[in-house]
Order: structure tokens, then sequence, then C-alpha cells
């Protein structure tokens, strides 16, 4: 489903200086996946992440997504691509604070060409109920706990049935109770939709929640 060849993303810093946040790295991803990518601050997972959603246009090499060169698209084929087929979760919730738990899971569909295809209002409302939020839909960012408010972001990346679910260090920000009760429903989502996922995280001991892993250091792929 992905495939990525000889991808490097180098940033300048100056006429004489630049830093190399990822170096030469070879990756396929399988549908189907559950994909861990661990690494030390610094070592390249979360651009490596971005270049996979095509939020950052590698220096060198091909993004190729389900057998299409994602930087050959013209940008609004890019932009429907993301929103149609990638779910995206980043390290904080960033929900709208004016908005219900409902309201924010049902925002994707603002911006979606399937509205043929979805209900947003009923997926939305299966979806927090299977993520245990079906009793929170009324309810204000503000007044949910730091796990809770995680779930609404799942449930968010999930209301297009996207085929692919990337999450940047979705549990960085969580105790270790609630880091487990997170993980383990991306092990349910995985199992209950099918859906990729590549999950970007620091801690080596989350690896066993998915169905392979790497490592990176220095910006390469020093281990799988």
């Amino acid at each position: 489903m992905i495939k990525l060849e000889n991808i490097s993303k180098i940033y300048p810093l100056g006429s004489e200086s630049q830093v190399s946040a990822v170096v030469d790295a070879n990756l396929e991803v399988a549908q189907g996946e559950f994909l861990v990518i661990t690494g030390r601050s610094g070592s390249g997972k979360t651009t490596l992440l971005n270049l996979v959603a095509g939020l950052t246009k590698p220096t060198s090499g091909r993004v190729w997504f389900d057998g299409v060169d994602l930087w050959r698209l013209p940008d609004s084929q890019q932009s429907l691509l993301r929103n149609q087929k990638i779910g995206c979760i980043f390290q904080f919730p960033s929900l709208l604070p004016s908005l219900t738990t409902l309201e924010n899971v049902t925002l994707p569909m603002v911006f979606s060409m399937n509205h043929a295809k979805l209900e947003p209002r009923s997926r939305a409302i299966e979806l927090l109920e299977m993520l245990g939020m079906r009793d929170k839909l009324a309810a204000y960012s503000r007044q949910l706990s730091a796990g809770q408010q995680q779930r609404v972001v799942i449930a968010r990346a999930l209301l297009n049935q996207p085929e692919v679910l990337l999450a940047d260090e979705p549990t960085s920000d969580l105790d270790e109770q609630t880091e487990i009760e997170i993980m383990d429903l991306f092990k349910k989502v995985h199992h209950d939709t099918g859906v990729t996922i590549i999950l970007v995280t620091h801690a080596s001991q989350l690896v066993s929640y998915g169905t392979r892993s790497i490592k990176m250091a220095g910006g390469k792929i020093v281990s799988e």
C-alpha cells in the first residue's frame, strides 16, 4: 500500500549548514499492517510519517501510495487523497474548544467529497460508542480528560473510513494507565476495521501492539 524509495529530507539552516532529518530511507507497508516506528527524539520518525502523509515534500526519492506517485499529483488531488484515504492523529488532540465532541468528530465531513457515501452524524455516534464515548456526545473538550480527548481524535480520524491511519506520538502526553487504554483501542480498531496503521512513538514497550516494528536513528532506518 505504501512504498518509500530512497527518501531523504534535508532542511537547510543557512548558507553552509543543513539538517538531514531522513536519509535514504526505503520502506514498504502492506495493506492491513500495524507498523510501529520507534526511535529517540530527533531520529527522524515524525518526518518519515509526514512524508508518508504527503505533508512534507521529500528532498529526493519517491513516495508511492496505493500505486500512485504522491508528489506527481497536483495539489488538489493530493488534498483529496489525504481527505479520503488517510486519517491523521497528532501528538496533541487539537480539538476545537467551541465544538462538542460530536461536532469535533463530524468536522472532516465539511471538507469531504464523501457525503453520499457516509451519513456523518450516525457514523460519528457509532465510532464514539465503539471507543467508549457514547455518553460524552454533548461534552466540550474542557470537560474531557486527556485520554477522552484522544479517543475523540481517533474517532475523528476514522470518520471518513480511511485506508491508512497515521499516529504521531499519540500517548506521549498520557499517564501509564491511559496509555495502555489508548493503545488497546488502536489494537481494537486495527482488529475490527482492518485499517493500515503506522504509529510513531519513543516508547519501545509499545512495539508489542503492532504486527511489525522498525527503529530509526540519525534519520535512518537502523533495524526491523
